[in-house]
């Protein structure tokens, strides 16, 4: 009898990257040599063998290796890492597989090794194309770094293209933001994630922003930047699909996709989070551990509170919303006979609308989101 596999996300973290951005608090770091991250490599490879996945009930149907800086991986690493994968995991053959990438570190070689190792998306982080906010952001690469890039990937034949933006920096103003914006869609990329710039505790902006140093965009001039940004994707035939991402038909990220519907990913290196079948859990964050084989720091399975909490965070994200059919399916009740009240509450100040079918944000809610989905959760 054929067993159909269930569906898994695999999300990769690789923390390595040529400078930390001023902006950064995501876990990574600079400096490491070749032989570090060899070292690194052959400890996700441990890991992955660990979980033993290849004779189970798991198809992963998409790969996502971020970071850091992925694309800084020599060949002969990126080669090592991606072999393992297929050893070590069933692969759909319609896999998506996806790699962050900076722009100052794609070389021919590696596209080329991309496209032969089955790599069939591209996420480049362009963030901005104005050489002065690239500079202040402590970003490597400048604007012709990203046109030059971007070609070169077309011309290996990717035809799935994710563009990173940030809006909201200081010094951007949203003429100049709407003009990058005009000028990578005349690049037709198949996706767009468009980011509002925030202060995180730990990096070098929050330092300036503790001294008064940091001149925040105003927050009109910020949702200014970021409305009118839906309305030229959606001009130009891009769905917003989530509170930060736009695609062309048939090319939202499959991947995040599974975050924001609650489905199981295993995520993989140093600090990575997984969800499988109800659980979450989390990678340490220290070096040292990592490489000693002591993967996974905590892990927590889920109460029905945490569930309801996770469904409403993540599905609200979706520009559609939330499926109330599918909803009651998932937890036996009407999402009304559980939040109801609120729900109400926030139809009337005009931030959530319920139809027959769903639950989502309108467009003012989507500026509030985070305030609403606090109350809610």
């Amino acid at each position: 009898m054929h067993v159909e596999k269930q569906k898994l996300g695999l999300y990769i973290h690789i923390p390595f990257c040529l400078k930390k951005c001023n902006y950064c608090d995501f876990l990574s770091f600079s400096g490491c040599d070749f032989k570090e991250q060899t070292r690194y490599i052959k400890a996700v490879e441990e890991e992955l063998k660990a979980y033993n996945l290849k004779e189970s009930d798991y198809q992963v149907d998409t790969i996502f290796i971020g970071g850091g800086t992925p694309s800084l991986l020599s060949e002969d690493l990126t080669e090592m890492l991606l072999k393992c994968v297929y050893h070590y995991l069933f692969i759909d053959e319609n896999a998506e597989i996806s790699i962050e990438c900076n722009p100052k570190t794609l070389t021919d070689n590696k596209l080329n090794l991309y496209h032969r190792l089955g790599i069939n998306r591209l996420s480049i982080g362009c963030q901005s194309l104005d050489d002065s906010i690239l500079k202040f952001m402590g970003r490597v690469h400048n604007r012709n770094d990203f046109f030059e890039t971007f070609q070169k990937a077309r011309s290996y034949g990717f035809n799935n293209i994710n563009v990173d933006l940030i809006f909201g920096v200081p010094g951007q103003t949203s003429q100049k933001f709407h003009q990058d914006v005009e000028e990578i869609l005349a690049l037709q990329p198949e996706h767009l994630s468009f980011y509002s710039l925030q202060i995180e505790e730990g990096t070098p902006f929050y330092e300036k922003y503790k001294r008064g140093e940091f001149n925040q965009v105003p927050d009109e001039e910020d949702r200014r930047m970021y409305h009118e940004t839906i309305e030229q994707l959606d001009k130009n035939g891009y769905i917003h699909y989530e509170i930060s991402n736009a695609a062309k038909r048939g090319y939202k990220c499959r991947h995040n996709l599974k975050y924001w519907s609650m489905a199981d990913y295993l995520g993989v290196g140093l600090g990575a989070h997984s969800y499988i079948q109800g659980v979450r859990f989390n990678n340490t964050k220290n070096m040292q551990d990592y490489l000693s084989g002591n993967y996974v720091e905590a892990s927590h399975k889920n109460t029905r509170k945490d569930s309801l909490a996770d469904y409403l965070f993540t599905g609200l994200r979706k520009i559609e919303g939330i499926d109330l059919s599918e909803f009651e399916k998932k937890f036996g009740q009407p999402i009304e006979s559980l939040y109801g009240e609120m729900i109400h509450t926030f139809q009337e100040k005009g931030l959530l609308e319920l139809s027959k079918t769903h639950l989502r944000f309108t467009k003012n809610g989507l500026d509030l989101s985070n305030t609403v989905l606090r109350e809610l959760i």
